[in-house]
């Protein structure tokens, strides 16, 4: 295969771009990108055939900032029929066997979701031709590759794969998380997202336990501290305005009405830092790395507003900065991931990680 599929959000094409150039040169993989703006979707064409996959397999999803999901797929299809767009799409994948899984998307885009009730009713004959070819197994197997095909217009669809242990378990790479009723505002689901994509499931447990002790920085109206409550911790929300008043009668949270940037905690057993103010990114980076190198807490998630222009640009160096400055105060073992999720508008979601020595 000779071409790198990967979705990310519409308008932000140009830095998904970027940054899988920068990927593909790591590896030594020459090619080029094609993508318009607010398409949802960025191609890395490759310059030799077969490096499309080298690339799904080596760079990890979880290392790219805005892709949400990436596979290698064959040269977009074209012209598919009416009276048969399956036989094309059976044929192109003729040299995979087994698979494990097919997916029948469209990129996050109005037009292209007006395609989303031909795909859902697509996906079953096209799953049976393609088991009866056996390029598909009989039944699904989360430990084998994955059938991607992604329709980006009537009759032009890209198809390729993707391999399970590096692959979004979403369709898209969108998880599908409702308003609780009883939510503050809707970013809750913005941290509720991050909590699913930087904390491994089998993990909550030990890592979101009810006990735990955390700061909500910026918290007003509350809707991330009504995903740490909701967890049974205990919350420290600061912030000079009102918070919700359900929020309050749990018992659970004492608010501080106080300057974020300037609170300190009057106890320093926190597990959970988390932060979402609209602030210039670059200070709110130096904020977390001050109570960072304070040693105020184990885990941090906060988001980064980010520029109109050159976003994976500063992004990458802001959390380049945030290592180094890490490692120059004494602290070795730690892990920085971001994300660009679903719930986020013009922002990136950072996880910080401070391991115990």
């Amino acid at each position: 295969m000779i071409n790198l599929f990967l979705f990310c959000r519409a308008g932000y094409e140009k830095d998904c771009a970027a940054e899988i150039q920068e990927h593909a040169a790591a590896h030594d993989i020459g090619g080029f990108v094609k993508t318009n703006t607010n398409d949802a979707y960025v191609i890395f064409q490759c310059f030799q055939a077969g490096d499309a996959e080298i690339l799904a397999k080596k760079i990890s999803l979880d290392s790219l900032i805005f892709a949400r999901q990436m596979f290698a797929a064959k040269a977009l299809l074209k012209g598919l029929p009416e009276q048969d767009r399956i036989s094309p799409i059976v044929e192109a994948l003729a040299g995979i066997q087994y698979a494990g899984e097919l997916r029948v998307e469209t990129p996050d885009t109005n037009e292209a979701k007006e395609l989303s009730n031909f795909c859902r009713k697509f996906t079953v004959p096209l799953r049976q031709a393609l088991r009866k070819s056996g390029t598909l197994l009989d039944k699904e197997n989360p430990k084998r590759p994955i059938i991607h095909v992604c329709f980006v217009g009537p009759g032009q669809a890209y198809v390729g794969l993707s391999l399970s242990n590096n692959s979004s378990p979403y369709f898209m790479g969108i998880p599908r998380l409702r308003v609780p009723a009883d939510a503050p505002s809707r970013s809750t689901l913005k941290l509720d997202e991050a909590f699913i994509h930087f904390i491994p499931k089998e993990e909550h447990e030990t890592r979101l336990s009810s006990g735990m002790r955390a700061v909500d920085l910026g918290a007003c109206p509350g809707g991330w501290t009504y995903q740490l409550v909701r967890r049974g911790m205990f919350v420290a929300a600061v912030d000079n305005g009102a918070m919700d008043e359900k929020l309050m009668e749990t018992g659970q949270v004492k608010h501080y009405q106080a300057d974020g940037f300037r609170f300190e905690p009057p106890r320093k057993n926190i597990t959970w830092l988390v932060c979402d103010m609209i602030e210039k990114p670059a200070r709110v980076a130096e904020l977390i790395e001050a109570w960072a190198i304070n040693g105020w807490f184990k885990e941090a998630i906060f988001n980064l507003k980010l520029p109109m222009k050159t976003r994976y640009k500063e992004v990458s160096t802001i959390l380049a900065t945030m290592e180094e400055i890490l490692k120059e105060n004494g602290i070795k073992d730690f892990s920085i991931a971001a994300k660009h999720l679903y719930h986020d508008r013009d922002e990136v979601t950072v996880h910080l990680c401070l391991k115990p020595t």
